[in-house]
């Protein structure tokens, strides 16, 4: 009993995915970022006090999330190569995350549709970058086309 305490863990780590699996794509953040542009013209349409509570904390979960996946996309998929040919891409990353944050403080329109823009500009380096082809299962449906 005393040795199982003592040979426990103290630090958990997580990750996108635990293996890591390979699987990245931008619009898991863009579905999250969509969530939170919808939840605030939600927010704005409602007079019930409670809904607006809840709307609120779940925009800032989807925010959360959002920033989440652009950081695994920055630190598991974008590699030294990428930022080298994409110079770009750190800054796009490290802004969008920042705009995370200000969606998950804010109830503008018009920051959850600049957050929604710059995770467009990272899909667009991610695509370039090989990323559809790099990490994603090909779709049934186009493998039979």
């Amino acid at each position: 009993m005393f040795l199982t305490r003592l040979l426990k863990p103290t630090i958990t780590a997580s990750a996108h995915c635990d293996l890591p699996c390979g699987v990245y794509d931008p619009e898991q953040a863009r579905i999250e970022a969509e969530s939170c542009y919808k939840i605030i013209e939600k927010y704005k349409a409602s007079n019930d006090e409670q809904f607006k509570t809840r709307a609120i904390l779940i925009k800032e979960e989807r925010a959360e999330l959002a920033k989440h996946h652009i950081d695994v996309l920055w630190s598991d998929y974008f590699k030294p190569e990428h930022v080298q040919k994409y110079p770009e891409i750190t800054e796009l990353c490290w802004k969008a995350a920042k705009q995370c944050s200000k969606v998950k403080s804010s109830l503008e329109l018009s920051d959850a549709k600049t957050l929604l823009e710059m995770i467009d500009k990272i899909a667009e380096v991610w695509t370039k970058a090989g990323g559809p082809q790099a990490t994603r299962v090909q779709n049934g449906v186009a493998a039979r086309a």
